[in-house]
């Protein structure tokens, strides 16, 4: 059974960090690009950065370019997403995605940012 489960969110204050984490399980993580996503009420889930299946290529929002950096460890099965100066506008369900021959979904960890 495919599993994708996110950790890591929580309440930070503008300017601050998180790390996402997404631990895979149930497929061959090796083959598939991961993305992350994420969800505000009543708006389109809004695609945030996506790392091939080896790591070596990485693309990201124009919204969060050079501020989120996205990750992973093949050894682990495990997807990251580094986010720095956070922003009250980054508040969302952090989702992830993963996409291959098949596409899966995690339930979202929630990101707000507020002081």
């Amino acid at each position: 059974q495919v599993h994708l489960v996110e950790s890591g969110g929580g309440l930070v204050q503008p300017g601050e960090s998180l790390r996402l984490s997404c631990a895979a399980s149930g497929f061959t993580f090796t083959w598939y690009a991961m993305n992350w996503y994420r969800q505000v009420p009543g708006k389109e889930r809004e695609w945030v950065a996506r790392i091939e299946n080896t790591g070596d290529n990485t693309n990201y929002a124009d919204s969060v370019k050079g501020r989120f950096t996205i990750s992973r460890d093949n050894a682990k099965n495990t997807v990251y997403l580094q986010m720095n100066s956070l922003r009250p506008e980054d508040t969302a369900v952090y989702l992830c995605n993963a996409r291959g021959y098949y596409t899966y979904w995690g339930q979202g960890t929630q990101v707000t940012v507020s002081s």
